[in-house]
């Protein structure tokens, strides 16, 4: 079995992870992975592009795991802008394949649904594709654009099919995603492993209290997360203009930590909403900062509203409360209540009045508040944890590489290497 990293017997396998959309190990959910992976004895390297304010290095090597990057201009414009950053994205992903060599597995995490092109040079020389699907593309077109059935959803349907057949293994983030995989993936259930995100518990870990961050109100309101047009932050905002204006209440200052396409557009509605000296955009922030605002926080918010995306995902934002202890508001979504359960409160998709109330009953009743905290943490310590996604990351891996012959350990491959025969 994989994960004995002590097996001596056991010949080096090596894994290259392919990213696109974050930079690593910016990107969480895949830097814990490659911490997984490379703890049971994988050799880990990751293809990403560079981040702009941190992982901004072309090469790095942090905590065992080698990490190529590459320069990236993130789309604007449309449908032009998307087809000029995949293009660029998928030549240097191919590019810098080739100079890792061969492989045991090829792991290529979505969005997009084009990694397992430049995967091919290295699939058709032994290497297993493990498709590690974090979005569902089709439902995310349909959420962000609001297009409709069009010509390009039609596109981002097929790339998902051809991304299907050619996964060996595909890696769902819940069971909703898995369904997905198996009915209109048309993969068999037993090549489909559900590792769930779960925060990384060493990150969040809740410090005193600093009611300075209140601005001089009674409560704190919390936002963490991305600001992209499908993430609800236009909801939240108005909510919380209703919150003041039509039930009264004046008593809390907001704090929305994170950043994201719709950053610039949220605060200019915050200021259409007469809502800047109560709401503050910080951006993105040091965890030690992240952590001090969630501490302090009263209420957090997960405003996502009903879309075809969302009510099938599952939402980072959630778990990293619940960790911190933090009682929710959230709309009424299928995978927010498989996360949260009962350390959340819900409202009607997309009612952003029945929204501020809840966000008013809690602020009303501090013993609530703690009792739906602790139900978080239990629940982000207990069956949402990481230490079951481990298990069934390496099952994935397993299953992948069951009767493959491996790679030969210490192998130096130059770019252009060919296998013989």
């Amino acid at each position: 079995m994989l994960g004995n990293a002590e097996d001596s017997d056991k010949p080096n396998r090596r894994a290259l992870i392919l990213v696109e959309n974050l930079s690593v190990p910016f990107d969480r959910r895949v830097w814990q992975e490659c911490t997984t992976l490379r703890d049971a004895g994988w050799t880990v390297d990751v293809i990403c592009p560079r981040g702009t304010k941190r992982d901004t290095e072309p090469e790095a090597v942090i905590d065992g795991v080698r990490i190529h990057r590459y320069p990236l201009r993130a789309a604007t414009g449309g449908p032009a802008g998307y087809l000029r950053e995949y293009g660029a994205a998928l030549w240097h992903t191919a590019r810098l394949a080739r100079r890792v060599g061969p492989v045991h597995v090829v792991h290529a995490c979505n969005p997009p649904d084009l990694l397992f092109l430049p995967a091919r040079w290295l699939t058709r020389r032994g290497a297993r594709l493990v498709f590690d699907q974090h979005d569902l593309v089709p439902e995310l077109y349909l959420s962000r654009f609001d297009r409709g059935k069009d010509l390009l959803y039609r596109a981002v349907c097929a790339l998902e099919r051809l991304t299907y057949r050619a996964a060996d293994i595909v890696i769902a983030t819940n069971e909703s995603y898995r369904d997905v995989a198996v009915s209109r993936g048309g993969k068999r259930p037993g090549d489909v492993f559900v590792v769930r995100s779960a925060p990384a518990v060493d990150r969040f870990q809740p410090v005193p209290s600093e009611p300075e961050l209140k601005r001089g109100k009674s409560h704190l309101l919390c936002y963490l997360g991305v600001m992209g047009p499908q993430d609800g932050v236009d909801y939240a905002l108005r909510a919380l203009a209703k919150l003041r204006d039509e039930l009264g209440r004046s008593d809390w200052h907001a704090v929305f930590v994170g950043a994201g396409d719709a950053f610039d557009a949220m605060r200019d509605l915050s200021r259409q909403l007469g809502l800047t000296e109560q709401v503050e955009f910080t951006g993105r922030i040091p965890d030690a900062d992240l952590v001090r605002y969630l501490s302090t926080a009263d209420v957090c918010l997960s405003p996502d509203p009903r879309n075809p995306l969302n009510n099938v995902s599952t939402m980072n934002k959630v778990l990293e409360y619940m960790a911190m202890g933090r009682p929710i508001v959230s709309f009424d979504l299928r995978e927010a209540r498989v996360s949260a359960g009962d350390a959340a409160v819900y409202a009607p998709a997309n009612d952003e009045a029945e929204f501020a109330r809840l966000i008013t009953l809690l602020l009303d009743d501090p013993e609530q508040r703690a009792r739906m905290g602790k139900i978080g943490q239990e629940r982000v310590s207990g069956p949402l944890s990481w230490r079951n996604s481990q298990a069934a990351l390496l099952a994935a891996y397993d299953a992948a590489c069951r009767g493959r012959t491996p790679v030969p350990a210490g192998r130096q491959v130059r770019t252009g290497w060919r296998p013989r025969g």
